[in-house]
């Protein structure tokens, strides 16, 4: 079994997810006591946080290079970054070290496609929704149609994320609101929903929906042991 390094803390309350699913994986799969092999550097998501919202993208890259330095100094053999909005800097991560980066669009793209689905509606922080770093590579890499919500839907999307989900906060007010959203986008020809940000699985379930539903932490840790156990 290889190492998986994990950058996470961006929130932590997705990163503690990405340590159950994979630890709990490699044990469904080898049996026994086995646990995975794992070395962790978690920033403080203040200050990421921070650099998001003003637009500092340069210093967000030099943490996360940090970040990830130290992994790869620990021991690790692959990379995660526990958080869809900071692949963002993947390639200029990935440039910074010599192990490599498997990145969260890939995996989710791998089980879209699986799914026989070729619209799915993109739920995630503004970063993502908006940027080309994260649809861009799911449109120009893996050929797939994707949808985003209108700019009202982006702020609830948004706003859900940063004042609630990444404290751990989830209501019933909230997941109303996301399961309206994603009912637009199926009516706007979506045939899957992505949650593309790894707060939003701790809200929505894909026993809430009755379309496909892609959660991109638990697809994201699963790859990750994929790669550890091949």
């Amino acid at each position: 079994m290889r190492t998986i390094g994990l950058l996470g803390g961006m929130s932590w309350e997705s990163t503690a997810e990405y340590y159950r699913i994979i630890n709990e994986t490699v044990r469904e799969r080898l049996g026994g006591t086995h646990s995975a092999r794992l070395m962790l550097h978690s920033v403080d998501f203040h200050e990421i946080e921070q650099f998001q919202h003003n637009d500092q993208w340069e210093l967000a890259t030099e943490a996360m290079i940090v970040g990830a330095r130290s992994v790869v100094a620990g021991g690790a053999e692959c990379l995660v970054i526990c958080t869809n909005t900071m692949h963002r800097m993947a390639d200029d991560v990935q440039e910074a070290i010599d192990i490599p980066l498997l990145h969260i669009a890939d995996g989710t793209a791998a089980a879209v496609i699986a799914a026989d689905v070729h619209r799915p509606g993109l739920l995630g922080t503004r970063f993502t929704m908006e940027h080309d770093f994260y649809r861009g590579r799911l449109e120009q890499l893996h050929g797939l149609d994707v949808v985003v919500p209108d700019d009202d839907d982006r702020t609830t999307i948004h706003d859900v994320i940063y004042e609630e989900l990444i404290f751990g906060v989830t209501t019933e007010a909230s997941k109303a609101a996301y399961l309206e959203v994603i009912g637009r986008l199926n009516d706007a020809g979506a045939d899957g929903v992505i949650a593309g940000c790894t707060e939003i699985e701790l809200l929505v379930t894909a026993e809430d929906l009755e379309i496909a539903y892609f959660p991109t932490t638990r697809l994201h840790a699963e790859a990750a042991v994929d790669w550890a156990l091949s």
